[in-house]
């Protein structure tokens, strides 16, 4: 699935920086990224690795919900209280409990679909009965 919106990803982590008083230098310098990478991740121009985004949420202070989704669960500890591994296995199960919710929807959609296209099979088929009569 490649439905993912960089740009708005991007947008956060520049408003979260300036937040911060933060130039596009200083976040680099923090995260150990060019500045020319920190303007193209802001830009939604170029993906990050997982790495640099675990550094991006550890120097702005933010959990991985807020950078990927542009929310807290409220369930979650913030990423100060965790590890290095741990806070890896949450961004992934961030990501996976998400990409789930949206295939959930996907195949909603595609079983009103074929409810749709059986309902209207059998509507034709009475009136080609009724037509006959």
């Amino acid at each position: 699935m490649s439905n993912w919106d960089y740009a708005k990803t991007g947008e956060r982590v520049r408003r979260l920086r300036r937040e911060k008083g933060w130039s596009q230098e200083e976040l680099g310098k923090r995260c150990g990224i060019s500045l020319n990478f920190v303007g193209q991740i802001e830009r939604g121009t170029r993906s990050m690795s997982l790495d640099t985004f675990a550094r991006l949420c550890k120097e702005l202070e933010v959990n991985a919900d807020l950078l990927l989704w542009g929310e807290h669960r409220a369930s979650e500890a913030g990423i100060q209280e965790e590890g290095g591994y741990a806070m890896y296995v949450r961004m992934m199960r961030s990501v996976a409990d998400r990409f789930e919710e949206l295939e959930d929807k996907e195949e909603m959609a595609s079983n009103d679909s074929a409810k749709d296209k059986k309902r209207d099979a059998y509507s034709r088929k009475n009136d080609e009965d009724h037509a006959n009569i």
